[in-house]
């Protein structure tokens, strides 16, 4: 007996939400995307991000919009059309849809008639999801990662200490805030179970980026200065010592996160000359720790990477080559967990692994659909609604669906 897929409806572009979004294809549920219509006179039409990259698939598939949206269906509705509107209703009814999702501006939430008054008044079991720059309180407030980055205190926190201001590499709140979706709707989903009564979730990126500093903010109330908070390149600023040094033939980082750690360290014959009195707790190595640095990278620097983290690890010593992004994928346990899609024209394309391993993922061999071409399931989707053939013509020369 065939078990019934959940059914996610998203008005979704750049990343947080795709990626959201995402995970719940790695859990097999349905997800169909909903792209507007094409504006005159915009050369590009869609999700922005669809153009942004290298050329991967025709003219709206770059290399930027394929990973977060492979296993997806794309529809181009205009939702600000009142027939497109009453297009999008009946979708939701006719597919059983158990999810609606947008991160258009809150703003604009009401003139698109996808504001959760009215899609839970006509869909009282839908569970509505809102993602924006700063939640439903802020409805005008556009944002993008780097700009919460730096509105949060995370570029304050990340660089070189006598450097400027620097963002993370990896796009982290974008990415925190789509987690949230993930874990927000299953929870909604898990609340409708016992009340049969969908919910409005309210995202905000600045929120979802401020509740992962739980190792600065409160310091601060607790006696930290906030330069001792602030930016410090590498180095941790509890744990002495934490930091990347320099070997003969790269970098090798290096983390002590307690004293027995240390104290493990210094009886390896490399590191015996670090074992000095004023080194034997972690608050007397933070009070000498620009000395510690400096003779720890001396000791580093005369031997190759492989010799240091051969060191390391006989006294389970946490540490890691800093492996450059090219090699990343073919790491066992990344290659080993990977997903892939395949391009039109053949190429396989690996993706990052699942946060954990799905048995969905695995029945399909971990591989994906490629992400969809713009639109490309519009009259499928519009079918199976009931709409057919000579309506669907109708609404393609009202600019209502594309």
């Amino acid at each position: 007996m065939s078990t019934r897929r959940p059914v996610v409806f998203s008005l979704e572009q750049a990343l947080s939400l795709p990626y959201g979004t995402l995970r719940f294809v790695h859990l097999g549920w349905r997800v169909i995307r909903i792209e507007p219509t094409p504006v005159p006179g915009r050369q590009s039409w869609g999700d922005p991000n669809r153009h942004i990259g290298r050329q991967v698939a025709g003219e709206d598939r770059h290399s930027y919009f394929v990973a977060p949206n492979v296993g997806k269906e794309a529809i181009a509705l205009n939702l600000k059309s009142p027939r497109g509107r009453e297009i999008l209703h009946r979708l939701l009814r006719q597919l059983d849809a158990d999810v609606f999702c947008t991160n258009t501006m809150p703003a604009h939430h009401r003139a698109l008639g996808i504001d959760h008054s009215t899609m839970l008044e006509r869909h009282p079991e839908l569970i509505w999801c809102s993602v924006s720059a700063m939640g439903l309180d802020h409805p005008d407030v556009p944002g993008y990662d780097p700009v919460i980055q730096a509105m949060c205190g995370f570029m304050d926190l990340t660089g070189d200490r006598s450097g400027p201001p620097t963002q993370c590499g990896p796009p982290v709140t974008d990415l925190k805030a789509g987690d949230e979706v993930f874990a927000q709707v299953l929870a909604a989903m898990l609340e409708r179970h016992t009340t049969g009564r969908g919910t409005a979730i309210d995202i905000s990126l600045a929120c979802a980026a401020a509740s992962w500093l739980h190792t600065f903010t409160p310091l601060l109330d607790m006696g930290s200065p906030p330069e001792e908070l602030r930016r410090n390149g590498n180095r941790h600023r509890q744990f002495i010592p934490v930091d990347s040094y320099p070997t003969a033939d790269g970098f090798i980082y290096l983390a002590i996160g307690s004293d027995a750690q240390w104290h493990r360290l210094v009886k390896v014959p490399m590191f015996a000359s670090l074992d000095e009195e004023r080194f034997t707790t972690n608050e007397r190595r933070r009070a000498h720790q620009d000395d510690l640095h400096e003779l720890i990278a001396a000791i580093t620097s005369r031997h190759p990477s492989a010799r240091v983290a051969a060191a390391l690890e006989d006294v389970a010593i946490p540490h890691s080559p800093i492996t450059p992004i090219e090699r990343v994928a073919d790491m066992t346990f990344v290659r080993n967990a990977a997903l892939r899609t395949i391009a039109p024209d053949g190429r396989v394309v690996r993706l990052p692994p699942s946060a954990v391993r799905v048995p969905h993922l695995e029945e399909l061999g971990r591989t994906l659909p490629f992400a969809p071409a713009y639109g490309e399931h519009t009259d499928a989707v519009l079918g199976e609604a009931g709409i057919g053939n000579a309506e669907i013509g109708e609404l393609r020369r009202e600019g209502v669906v594309a």
